[in-house]
């Protein structure tokens, strides 16, 4: 069994059965039958500048994806109810572009500040690279977590986007904490790194101190540069969340976009290797399992983990 600290080395020479036995005691230990659902809008699609390579709103990339502009309130308002209805007790905005504009952190404020007023539930936002004056605004409305992934490992990142670095989306999570905003931060395995960048993301996630890891496995999706690339082993995938939670012990790791194509009838191991949170409802540009699967699902994990 792995013995705790559980420093690179160690993680690197363990077997997955090792790994997963551990991440599931370290679990139970620091979060015991926790179990974290949030829900999300894409509230503005498309038409990004950025050339992430993994991304079907990029610009760059012919995909087919939706373009439309910010939506209006009363259709925010009404997929934040939906979304307490499902359960979740969150529920993000999310924005495609290099960062909010000036005028579109405004709007984001009164888009915030609706839900706020007549849904109970907590709001996040994911709306790129932002200083801190404009977190500030957005905090202002009731935004308390900001959602900013840093996608990969530091080493790796810089084959995955040129069109910004690693190092402004480290700036964008350190102002929002400076304002005392939450952060959910993680990433997407699966890009064509190795385990070394996945232990290596974990391990900058950890030293940031963040309160939310979601995790995205990819999906290669028609017209991204990515699109032709292998998907991860299972193995692999269970790996990753138990290195993820060893090394984050305290923190609701969360599956996210690609967990129920890449793990299948694996689904549940997944949350047997440390994983205790998933986005319900829907991604981004994919759609995911029913609510009430997902709600069954939750039931059954946290009846397993209190046996």
């Amino acid at each position: 069994m792995l013995k705790a600290p559980y420093g690179t080395e160690n993680i690197a020479a363990c077997s997955t059965r090792e790994l997963m036995a551990t991440a599931l005691g370290v679990k139970l230990a620091h979060r015991q039958d926790a179990f974290a659902l949030c829900s999300i809008i894409n509230a503005k699609s498309g038409a990004c500048s950025e050339d992430c390579r993994f991304c079907t709103q990029s610009v760059h990339f012919s995909t087919g994806t939706p373009v439309y502009a910010l939506l209006d309130s009363d259709e925010i308002v009404a997929a934040a109810r939906q979304a307490k209805e499902n359960g979740a007790s969150r529920f993000s905005l999310v924005t495609s572009g290099r960062g909010a504009s000036a005028r579109e952190v405004e709007e984001l404020a009164q888009r915030i500040a609706a839900i706020r007023g007549q849904v109970d539930i907590k709001v996040c936002g994911s709306f790129g690279i932002l200083a801190a004056d404009q977190l500030a605004v957005l905090q202002g409305a009731g935004m308390d977590r900001y959602h900013h992934n840093l996608e990969s490992s530091r080493e790796f990142f810089p084959s995955m986007c040129t069109t910004h670095s690693f190092a402004e989306r480290l700036a964008t999570i350190r102002a929002a904490q400076s304002l005392g905003i939450s952060v959910c931060s993680g990433g997407i395995i699966g890009l064509g790194e190795d385990e070394a960048d996945r232990v290596s993301m974990a391990t900058t996630l950890a030293e940031l101190e963040v309160d939310s890891v979601p995790i995205n496995i990819l999906i290669p999706l028609p017209g991204t540069p990515l699109a032709a690339l292998k998907p991860l082993a299972v193995e692999e995938i269970l790996r990753a969340i138990a290195i993820f939670r060893l090394l984050l012990p305290e923190v609701p790791v969360r599956l996210a976009a690609g967990r129920e194509s890449a793990l299948g009838d694996f689904l549940s191991a997944a949350f047997l290797a440390g994983a205790d949170g998933m986005m319900i409802g829907g991604y981004l540009t994919q759609q995911g399992r029913t609510p009430e699967q997902d709600r069954q699902f939750v039931s059954r994990m946290q009846a397993l983990w209190t046996r």
